[in-house]
């Protein structure tokens, strides 16, 4: 199928992408500063737990993991969404995949910037994370490879070397044409970058391969990282943790919150930088479809869980499933089921129903259901474990609610920056290459 953009002429194409990067408007400052600040409040508030220890949060015996670690398992899912749409649409060559691969590449590397500092913050002591890196040292410590946290910063650090170069390669071609079209001060940054691009078939065709190479290795990587961490939960004996199912399961919620936040992220783009020629109900009404697929998976992978849980009635089990289900945490277990497959299931399950704009209530639906659902695997767990006289409760206090909402105002501003300095839809994919020649 021949998308609309396709039919343009490429001067126009480049003129309309490369026009965001131009100039700066009176809202775009207005929210930048209304995002700084909140980032600014999450950074006084860490401050502040650094000052006075840990003991400033809600964190206490039993629950030693609380919204460090449900925004870490969040973020590293939302990272999901350049792995799939851009990897997986790369490699069958889906023609549609065009205008939303770049912006799916960056949430991936924003997501794990953002995650990556969680288990961090979560050290209390963060001057001192280095001591989970296995370096020589005049003593011979060596961290506990059996320790979650350094399977997490494997993970992590693998995942976000190979998503930066994957979102840099597609970028030179377009870095080379920048260079020639704009300021003094970028021509320097995007000649730098764009490493002498000259357009030649040689270096198309050495694009390409390593382009598909790196999709390759992307996918398996992203699938092992967010199984590693299910893992920092299955590996342990708590109840409803100790699960054979939780490395998919987790895959799956991953993926699914990755694809709403492309979802959203591409409706905020498609209506601030007026890219609706570019950003068609084409493309939303596909990515409404595998939000809805993966939605009814993770709707069969959470009653899968959960049925054999009661099925099997054992006590300390039980103790946290009625917790979820019926008691403390009930509100929240029925919300995010209503907001992770009943509201995606209504909006998007009949064709007339989707569009762009329930597409995009649904994904923020999604978004906020996720959320829900990583507290929900954390918090109860921990408030009822197996020893009963050793159970207790959580409440976050303002730092953690501070520094969570400054990491979702971080990854806001982090995505208008990038906006600024490099087109958001990669100019070359609609121009014929030598590659595409032959």
């Amino acid at each position: 199928m021949t998308t609309a953009p396709e039919l343009l002429p490429y001067g126009r194409i480049r003129e309309d992408l490369f026009r965001p990067l131009s100039g700066v408007s009176r809202n775009y400052v207005l929210a930048t500063i209304v995002l700084f600040v909140i980032g600014a409040a999450g950074l006084i508030a860490w401050g502040y737990q650094l000052r006075s220890g840990m003991g400033v949060t809600g964190l206490q015996r039993p629950v030693f993991w609380g919204l460090y670690l449900v925004n870490f398992v969040f973020w590293i899912g939302i990272s999901h969404a350049g792995t799939l749409i851009s990897a997986i649409l790369r490699l069958t060559d889906a023609s549609w995949r065009k205008p939303v691969t770049r912006a799916a590449e960056a949430i991936t590397v924003f997501a794990l910037m953002i995650g990556g500092m969680f288990p961090i913050i979560h050290l209390g002591r963060a001057w001192l994370f280095f001591w989970l890196f296995p370096y020589p040292n005049g003593r011979l410590l060596w961290p506990n490879f059996r320790s979650p946290l350094l399977w997490d910063l494997t993970a992590i650090v693998t995942y976000l070397t190979g998503s930066v170069i994957y979102l840099y390669l597609p970028l030179i071609p377009d870095l080379a044409q920048l260079a020639e079209h704009t300021t003094p001060w970028r021509r320097v940054l995007y000649r730098t970058l764009s490493l002498g691009w000259t357009g030649s078939d040689r270096e198309w065709h050495a694009l390409e391969r390593a382009m598909k190479l790196m999709a390759c290795i992307i996918l398996a990587v992203a699938v092992s990282v967010h199984t590693v961490v299910a893992w920092d939960f299955a590996m342990t004996v708590a109840p409803m943790w100790h699960s054979t199912i939780f490395g998919p399961y987790f895959v799956t919620g991953a993926i699914f919150s990755g694809i709403a936040a492309l979802i959203v992220v591409l409706a905020a783009l498609r209506r601030i930088l007026r890219l609706e020629y570019y950003l068609t109900r084409h493309h939303f009404n596909n990515l409404a479809k595998l939000l809805l697929l993966m939605s009814l998976l993770w709707f069969y992978f959470t009653m899968a869980e959960n049925l054999t849980v009661w099925y099997g009635n054992d006590p300390k089990e039980m103790a946290v499933f009625v917790a979820r289900t019926r008691t403390r945490y009930a509100p929240y277990f029925w919300t995010m089921v209503l907001l992770n497959f009943v509201v995606p299931l209504v909006l998007l399950g009949v064709r007339r129903l989707r569009t762009i704009r329930t597409a995009t209530i649904a994904s923020a639906s999604v978004l906020g259901g996720m959320w829900l659902e990583r507290y929900l695997i954390i918090v109860p767990t921990l408030a009822n474990p197996r020893l009963a006289s050793a159970s207790g409760t959580y409440a976050p206090t303002w730092v953690e609610l501070a520094i969570t909402a400054a990491t979702f105002a971080a990854m806001a501003m982090l995505y208008m920056i990038f906006s600024k300095l490099f087109p958001i839809i990669a100019v070359w994919e609609f121009k014929p290459h030598p590659q595409e020649e032959e």
